[in-house]
């Protein structure tokens, strides 16, 4: 059947009925449009979301996490204390007012000849008369390469006894072996540049190899051992070591150094990885009964008998978080930290040991305060992630206080794990020089030539006499000089 004409359908229909069509009409779009709304509202938190974990990401430095300086983007002017986050002073560059500066004198320089360890020319500028002279001086180096013939004779039955080191007919002196260990420990210098360096240097001839070099090493490594196991004995007997580690690279697979560090030695460790099964490995910890200072290393608790957190990266943390979050209580925990921190050195520098009962119970207070308007702020806080790391952020700070607080009850302990840090800096500067290391040997024996060579530093004793020491066959004394 044919439809009917539009004018008899509209006449089939009243007024109150379009009406009501009208209304169900209108209701469908309009909870189309809410539903549409409501999407577009979750998208739009979503990527708020997403735009604020994003700008996060970018806005992440070495002022604010642990990341290193080397990752800080370029882009900006960065100021020598960009690195290290410290506060900018009134002071003038330089040294200060009262600083000693440490140029040579004459009668330092007529000390030195008086001793006898130094060649003594003397060089006249003009016509030599009897009348006076000014004299001043000039210190240098003369490199001169030795030959020394080394005549062995046999024995009263005839039998030729050969010294280890003389094996080969020809050979390379300590003093040699010393500068290139020297050069690849503190100079961070590639074997093939030593080698050429030192080829140079003499003037002449010199026949020094790549592979004669890496032989230096790998002799002074194994021959450091009785030094290194000595070392890891003393540090055992101190009240408080620092710790940690960095990753490196073994065979194009991702390996550990860990340092040991304490004011009198540094002992650096070749780790697989910084597991507990691998740190059972090191006799040093596993023996350990002091206090270990570190950077949350959950690991490291069940080795020693304390454990201190380091400050410094929890600052850090909390920079990173008023950036994120905007919320004060993170600005007023780095105000409390720092003010405990100046108040201990202000003890210290008048000679006191501890800070009086009442005054560590009111810094006890001002810290969980903080947390509880941290904790209280966190409600409030708009991007969940931000929210996320905050709440993790005073969990821990909960959690571990007693750890991050132990520099009030023992000056001791220190505020911080800066001086592990700075002995891993060594390592890093060895990776970006190199790349990594080609096989778990030659991470080893790094790690042993830098423990002989940092401890030495340390001690205020000759580098050079404590190389030559072991190559001799002895255990580094690290006579003071």
């Amino acid at each position: 059947m044919a439809d009917k004409p539009i004018e008899e359908v509209n006449k089939s229909v009243t007024a109150s009925e379009r009406i009501a069509q009208l209304e169900e009409e209108l209701a469908r779009e309009k909870a189309s449009h809410a539903e549409d709304v409501r999407i577009l509202t979750v998208q739009i938190k979503e990527a708020l979301e997403e735009i604020a974990r994003l700008k996060s990401m970018l806005n992440n430095n070495s002022n604010n996490t642990s990341l290193p300086p080397s990752t800080d983007r370029s882009g900006k002017e960065k100021s020598a204390n960009r690195y290290n986050g410290r506060a900018k002073s009134e002071k003038k560059a330089g040294g200060q007012a009262g600083h000693r500066g440490k140029t040579l004198t004459k009668a330092e320089v007529a000390e030195k000849l008086a001793s006898g360890q130094y060649k003594h020319e003397v060089i006249e500028i003009g016509e030599r008369r009897d009348g006076p002279y000014v004299t001043k001086y000039e210190l240098d180096l003369e490199i001169t390469p030795v030959i020394r013939e080394i005549r062995i004779y046999a024995d009263m039955d005839e039998t030729l006894r050969l010294p280890e080191r003389y094996y080969s007919d020809v050979t390379y002196g300590d003093m040699v072996k010393a500068l290139a260990l020297h050069l690849y420990g503190i100079g961070v210098m590639s074997n093939d540049r030593i080698a050429g360096f030192l080829n140079e240097a003499s003037g002449v001839d010199f026949g020094l190899s790549e592979g004669s070099v890496y032989g230096f090493c790998t002799q002074f490594a194994w021959k450091a051992e009785a030094t290194v196991e000595s070392l890891a004995q003393e540090q055992e007997k101190e009240s408080v070591l620092c710790t940690d580690a960095t990753c490196t690279t073994t065979n194009g697979k991702r390996s550990y150094i860990r340092c040991v560090s304490s004011e009198a030695a540094v002992i650096f460790y070749a780790m697989e990885s910084k597991a507990i099964a691998a740190l059972k490995k090191i006799d040093l910890l596993a023996n350990y009964q002091g206090i270990l200072m570190h950077d949350h290393e959950t690991a490291l608790y069940h080795f020693g008998q304390g454990h201190a957190e380091c400050n410094v990266h929890i600052l850090r943390y909390l920079r990173k978080n008023m950036e994120d979050t905007g919320n004060e209580w993170s600005e007023s925990m780095i105000a409390l930290l720092t003010e405990m921190n100046g108040a201990r050195k202000a003890l210290i520098a008048a000679g006191k040991d501890s800070f009086e009962a009442e005054e560590i119970h009111k810094y006890k207070e001002m810290y969980a305060k903080t947390i509880e308007e941290g904790r209280e702020q966190n409600r409030k806080t708009a991007y969940q992630h931000a929210k996320r790391r905050e709440a993790a952020l005073l969990n821990r700070l909960d959690k571990y206080a007693e750890n991050h607080l132990l520099f009030l009850h023992r000056f001791d302990v220190p505020f911080d794990d800066n001086m592990s840090e700075r002995d891993l800096r060594k390592a890093k500067n060895r990776q970006k020089m190199a790349g990594g290391f080609r096989k778990p040997s030659g991470l080893d024996m790094y790690c042993k030539i830098m423990t002989v060579l940092e401890t030495a530093k340390r001690k205020h004793a000759g580098i050079m006499d404590s190389i030559k020491k072991i190559f001799s066959g002895s255990p580094a004394v690290f006579q003071t000089v």
